[in-house]
């Protein structure tokens, strides 16, 4: 290819992104900005991940700032940009616990909030620097505590609609998942989230039916909030079997070189999936996670050839439980034991992609950290047994000084 043709293709690629561009404006010149600002309602559990769009905004606006409220009308406003080009945000690097303000991500002009916890509920506008608003969400993230699983398999059903008068509190669910396996039996649920209906609801606040609002929106008023907190989200569970996808041939020149090492000794074993190796010091907790998955989407755990079904491993199934799959799909071992040693696989959205070969080992120095959470655990109780003996050591004393005082110590000279 010469520098001619080079030269087209650039000038081609470039008219193409321009043309995006300038569609994408062509949005925001279509969509006129309401003259008496609304609420969208939007619902979401908490660890997802979720974006806002600004779906308007002025022509001469050119950079949009995000605002964040907990209620309206209050006098605390977070700024959600810092006002020269935030940088990226990715999912991946992002802890559970982070404050909002290390969170969040604005990219073409919508705003992006990693593993959103039941504080990040609130009210979010879009606006301009000088504190304009042109466009606003009612975000409501129900916490994943309480989160009763129903096992469709086993005949259980979900939650039964609750009235209190003209207050109707159901549950909303979410499409089914894919299947979490594949060539096998696997799993697939749906998330539920609480909903209510009452006529006594905000007008500020536009609903996806008529007088239906998540059950934590700002729409609700504390009254009728307080008869739905009881209602909590829900996880619809069912059996499935589906195909695996044909796999693609190992090329030609690693299997060259495997045939040619098996000539010499026995066949290597070849992993069908990345494994990462992890040593853990006996009787301390792990939590592993699956590479790129989030809350929402269709994650399994297997140990060598045995398949941990949420059925069994779910949280909350079983108070006693060691080992547990938390609704973030994240697997739990607690105290780890020397029958825990193997290969923990994991599948995401029907497709294993990763393993983890655990070791197990008794000896050896641990690194103690405050992020640890056993060992917050254990500085935590030895402060209260050292609060509590100086506690009883000043009591003693006071309670000696009284008596001194007032004369009233028994004598037990002789």
């Amino acid at each position: 290819m010469n520098l001619a043709h080079t030269t087209v293709l650039l000038w081609v690629w470039g008219s193409l992104q321009a043309f995006e561009i300038v569609e994408k404006e062509n949005i925001f010149q279509r969509t006129p900005c309401p003259a008496f600002l609304m609420f969208d309602n939007a619902a979401y559990l908490a660890d997802m991940s979720f974006e806002l769009p600004c779906h308007c905004k002025p022509e001469e606006v050119s950079a949009v700032v995000w605002y964040y409220q907990k209620h309206l009308g209050s006098s605390h406003t977070k700024v959600l940009t810092d006002f020269d080009g935030r940088v990226l945000t990715e999912a991946a690097q992002v802890r559970v616990g982070s404050d909002m303000l290390v969170r969040f991500s604005i990219r073409m002009f919508s705003l992006l909030v990693f593993r959103a916890q039941p504080e990040d509920s609130g009210l979010y506008f879009c606006g301009t620097r000088k504190g304009d608003y042109f466009y606003a969400f009612d975000v409501d993230i129900q916490s994943s505590e309480g989160m009763v699983a129903t096992f469709k398999d086993q005949g259980q059903e979900p939650f039964a609609d609750e009235y209190h008068g003209s207050l109707h509190v159901f549950t909303t669910f979410w499409e089914w998942t894919p299947c979490d396996r594949c060539g096998v039996r696997g799993e697939q649920w749906r998330i539920g989230l609480c909903y209510l209906q009452s006529p006594d609801l905000s007008p500020r606040y536009h609903k996806t039916r008529s007088d239906v609002v998540s059950c934590g929106s700002q729409a609700v008023p504390r009254k009728l909030r307080a008869k739905a907190s009881d209602h909590t989200p829900e996880l619809l569970v069912q059996s499935c079997v589906v195909p695996c996808e044909k796999k693609k041939k190992i090329q030609e020149g690693v299997m060259a070189i495997i045939n040619y090492v098996s000539k010499v000794g026995s066949r290597p074993w070849v992993p069908q999936v990345p494994i990462q190796f992890h040593q853990q010091r006996l009787g301390h907790g792990l939590i592993i996670s699956c590479p790129g998955a989030r809350p929402e989407h269709a994650v399994a755990w297997d140990k060598d050839h045995q398949y941990l079904y949420r059925t069994q491993y779910l949280k909350g199934v079983n108070r006693s439980m060691r080992v547990f799959i938390d609704h973030g799909n994240h697997l739990h071992i607690r105290f780890t034991q020397l029958g825990d040693r193997g290969i923990y696989y994991c599948w995401r959205q029907g497709v294993r992609i990763a393993g983890f070969r655990l070791g197990v080992t008794s000896r050896g120095r641990y690194p103690v950290s405050l992020s640890d959470p056993e060992t917050r655990a254990a500085v935590v109780l030895t402060l209260i047994g050292y609060l509590l003996i100086t506690f009883i050591f000043v009591t003693i004393h006071l309670c000696r000084c009284c008596c001194y005082l007032f004369r009233c110590c028994p004598n037990f000279s002789l």
